[in-house]
C-alpha cells in the first residue's frame, strides 16, 4: 500500500500536553510519518467509536477547531504546536484553526481572524514550512481502524491521521508506510506539499532540477519569489546550474505553457517579469562564471547570473572594463539581450556592440551557439531582444581595456527644473564622448527640484575629469560632490550584494521608457509639467551618442541608434501614469525594453520600427513557432492567428 500516515494527539483531561507526546511526535517524525495533529480536548479511545466521515449532531460532543483556545478546554494550542514544532525537525504539526469570528464562553468574538493569521505567520517563522492549520488537508481514522480501511481513507491522496497512545500505534503505522514505499526522491513534508500550486505537475520535475528546486512552502521561498521591484509569489522555482539543466527546465516549461514563465538572471529587472504569481521562474542566477577566453583579444566568457559588480571586478584584475548600465548589482543575462546603456556608453558603446557570441538554449530545448557567422539571423535578434528566443546560458564578450577613471555624483537644487533640464541636455550632447552623465530628479518640495547627476569620465587626469564636470555643476544650486579617480570596478562596486535572504520587492513596478532624439525646450517644458504633477517619483536622463551612434542601425535589433537621451519615468498607478505621459509620446522615437511596464499592444511598435518588427517576427517562427517566451515584451510569431 502506498499512502501518507500521521498520529493524532489528544489530551484526555490535562492541562499541559503528557511528556509523552513529545516522544510520540519524535517517533512518529524518525519512522517517517507525514503529521502529528494536535487536538486540544476528548479522549483518543472514544475516537475508536465515531468514523472520519461522519460528525456526530451535537457539535458539543468534538473537538471544535480553535485559533485562541476557549476557556472551556485547558490547552492553548498554539503553545502545543509551537512546543512540538521546537522538539522536533522536520514534520508537518498540524492544528485546525478556526478563522472566523465566533462567540465564547465569556464576552466578546474569540478569536480575532487578524490574530489568528498573526500567529500562523510567528509560527510558520519559526518552523518554515511545517506547520499546518486547514483542517480539510487531512483525514482522521477511527483509533482501531483496520489496514484496509486506512488504505480506503487514503484514497484521496490525503494523508490520514490515527490516534495514538502509545509507541506501538506508531510503530504500527511505521511498517505500514514503509511496506508502501517505492521512491527515492526525498519527499516534502505535508505542510510544505499543502501550499502548491494548482496546475504544476511537482511530481515530474526532473531529478536534475529537484534538489534546487524552490517550491512556495519550501523555507527558502521568500527568498526567490520577488525580484528588486516586484513582489511575486511564483508557484516553483527552478535553478538551473548547467546548460542541460536549463534544457531540462525548459522541457518542464513546456509541460506547463498555461503558466507565467519568467526568465531570471539576478532579479533586478525594471520590467519586474522575472517574477509572477502560480507561474514557473526558471533561476539561471547561479550560473555566473566570468573567465578570460583570450586574452591577446580581450575575450571574455561571462555567465547569466553574474552581476556586473563581480564582471567589473574580475577584468579589473587585467585592466579592462565592460559597460554595463549604472548599477553593479544588475545580472548580466537581461542586459547583455536588452541593450546596456551604461556610463561609459558614450566613450565605449553600449552593453550589447561588445557581445561576440551567446550560447543558447532555445524553446525545444537545443543547444545553439549564435553569432556573426553561426545563427547570424539569431543573433542580430538576440541583442536588442534577446528574451524572446531562448535562456542564455553564457556571452561572449570582447572587453576594452580601461584604466582610471572620474566618477562623479553631484548633488544640485533647482527651482526652475525645466531650464536645468534645457542646460543639462545641451552640456551632456555638446560634451566630449569620454563624458558620459545621467540625471535624475522626482517630485519637487515646495517648489525646490532636487537633482541628482552621476557621471563617468574616462580619463584618468584628474584635470580632465573637473573640465569635463564643471559644466553640470552649474546647472542648479550645488548642495553636494563626491568626485573620485576609481577604476571602473569602483564604480559597479558600490552596488549592495543580495545575501541569502533574497530581493524583498513587492507591488508591481510602474515605469515609462522612451527615446529623446534631442532635449528641446518644447520638451523641458513639457517634462516640468510633468515632474509639477507629482505622479513620477522617479525621473531619469541617460545621455547618449557618441560610441553608441557610430553602430549602423540595423546591425542588430536596437535601432534607437541616433537618440540623444534615454527616459525613464516612474509612478505608482498605471492609469495616472499614463494620464501624464502619453501627452510627451510626440516628443519620442522609440523605447527601451528593460525599462517599460506598459503592457499596451502599441508599446511593441514604439519598441521596434515596422521593419524590425517583422524580421523579429521571422526569427521568432524560427526559433519559437510555439511562443513559449512570451512573458517579456512578447513578440508573437503570428499576430493575426487570434484575430476573428
Amino acid at each position: 500500500m502506498s499512502m501518507e500516515l500521521g498520529i493524532t494527539l489528544v489530551p484526555a483531561a490535562s492541562d499541559t500536553p503528557s511528556s509523552s507526546w513529545v516522544g510520540l511526535a519524535k517517533l512518529a517524525e524518525e519512522r517517517g510519518l507525514a503529521l502529528v495533529v494536535v487536538e486540544t480536548s476528548g479522549d483518543p479511545k472514544s475516537r475508536a467509536q465515531g468514523t472520519a466521515v461522519t460528525a456526530p449532531q451535537d457539535p458539543s460532543q468534538v473537538p471544535q477547531p480553535v485559533g485562541v483556545q476557549p476557556p472551556t478546554a485547558g490547552l492553548d494550542l498554539w503553545t502545543a504546536v509551537a512546543w512540538l514544532a521546537a522538539k522536533t525537525h522536520r514534520i508537518s504539526i498540524g492544528a485546525a484553526v478556526c478563522n472566523a469570528p465566533r462567540p465564547s464562553d465569556r464576552d466578546g468574538v474569540v478569536p480575532y481572524t487578524s490574530m489568528v493569521a498573526k500567529a500562523a505567520e510567528s509560527l510558520d517563522a519559526l518552523a518554515p514550512g511545517r506547520v499546518l492549520t486547514a483542517a480539510d488537508a487531512w483525514v482522521t481514522a477511527p483509533y482501531d481502524a483496520s489496514d484496509e480501511e486506512l488504505s480506503a481513507l487514503a484514497a484521496d491522496g490525503k494523508p490520514v491521521v490515527v490516534p495514538v497512545e502509545s509507541e506501538q500505534g506508531v510503530e504500527r503505522l511505521a511498517a505500514l508506510i514503509h511496506a508502501g514505499s517505492a521512491s527515492s526522491r526525498p519527499r516534502r513534508s505535508l505542510a510544505e506539499r499543502s501550499r502548491r500550486s494548482p496546475g504544476i505537475d511537482y511530481d515530474s520535475i526532473p531529478d536534475s532540477l529537484s534538489d534546487e528546486a524552490v517550491e512556495p512552502g519550501d523555507s527558502g521561498y521568500r527568498a526567490v519569489a520577488s525580484n528588486y521591484l516586484r513582489g511575486g509569489a511564483p508557484g516553483l522555482v527552478l535553478r538551473p546550474r548547467t546548460a542541460d539543466e536549463v534544457a531540462h527546465a525548459l522541457a518542464f516549461a513546456r509541460r506547463h505553457t498555461h503558466l507565467p514563465l519568467g526568465i531570471r538572471s539576478a532579479g533586478h529587472g525594471v520590467s519586474g517579469r522575472s517574477t509572477n504569481r502560480g507561474g514557473l521562474v526558471v533561476d539561471v542566477g547561479q550560473m555566473n562564471e566570468v573567465s578570460v577566453m583570450d586574452y591577446t583579444k580581450r575575450l571574455v566568457r561571462i555567465g547569466p547570473g553574474a552581476t556586473w559588480k563581480q564582471v567589473s571586478a574580475a577584468l579589473h584584475a587585467h585592466g579592462w572594463a565592460l559597460g554595463s548600465g549604472d548599477y553593479g548589482g544588475v545580472g548580466v543575462g537581461g542586459l547583455a539581450t536588452a541593450g546596456g546603456i551604461g556610463l561609459l556608453g558614450r566613450a565605449h558603446g553600449l552593453t550589447i556592440d561588445h557581445l561576440r557570441a551567446v550560447e543558447m538554449v532555445l524553446a525545444d530545448g537545443s543547444h545553439v551557439r549564435a553569432s556573426a557567422t553561426q545563427h547570424p539571423e539569431l543573433f542580430w535578434a538576440v541583442r536588442g531582444a534577446g528574451a524572446n528566443f531562448g535562456v542564455g546560458t553564457a556571452f561572449e564578450f570582447q572587453v576594452d581595456e580601461v584604466g582610471q577613471v572620474g566618477y562623479a555624483q553631484l548633488g544640485l537644487v533647482t527651482t526652475d527644473i525645466a531650464q536645468a533640464l534645457t542646460d543639462f541636455g545641451r552640456i551632456a550632447s555638446e560634451a566630449p564622448r569620454d563624458t558620459t552623465v545621467f540625471f535624475i530628479t522626482g517630485r519637487p518640495r515646495q517648489g525646490h527640484w532636487n537633482i541628482q547627476l552621476l557621471g563617468v569620465v574616462d580619463d584618468p587626469d584628474p584635470d580632465v575629469i573637473l573640465e569635463r564636470l564643471t559644466p553640470f555643476a552649474q546647472i542648479g544650486m550645488l548642495t553636494q560632490q563626491e568626485v573620485v579617480v576609481t577604476p571602473y570596478a569602483g564604480v559597479m562596486g558600490s552596488a549592495a550584494d543580495v545575501g541569502p535572504e533574497g530581493h524583498h520587492g513587492f507591488g508591481e513596478p510602474v515605469s515609462r521608457s522612451a527615446f529623446l532624439p534631442k532635449l528641446t525646450a518644447d520638451f523641458a517644458r513639457d517634462a516640468a509639467d510633468l515632474l509639477g504633477t507629482g505622479q513620477v517619483y522617479f525621473f531619469e536622463l541617460r545621455a547618449m551618442g557618441g560610441a553608441i551612434a557610430d553602430v549602423p542601425t540595423d546591425e542588430m535589433a536596437f535601432p534607437h541608434r541616433a537618440s540623444a537621451f534615454q527616459v525613464t519615468a516612474m509612478g505608482a498607478d498605471h492609469d495616472d501614469l499614463n494620464q501624464v505621459w502619453d501627452p510627451l509620446r510626440h516628443h519620442f522615437d522609440g523605447l527601451y525594453l528593460s525599462f517599460e511596464t506598459d503592457s499596451r499592444p502599441e508599446r511593441l511598435h514604439d519598441a521596434f520600427p515596422p521593419a524590425v518588427l517583422e524580421r523579429l517576427r521571422e526569427v521568432k517562427r524560427r526559433y519559437d513557432p510555439d511562443n513559449l517566451f512570451r512573458d517579456n515584451f512578447n513578440i508573437d510569431p503570428n499576430p493575426h492567428a487570434h484575430l476573428g
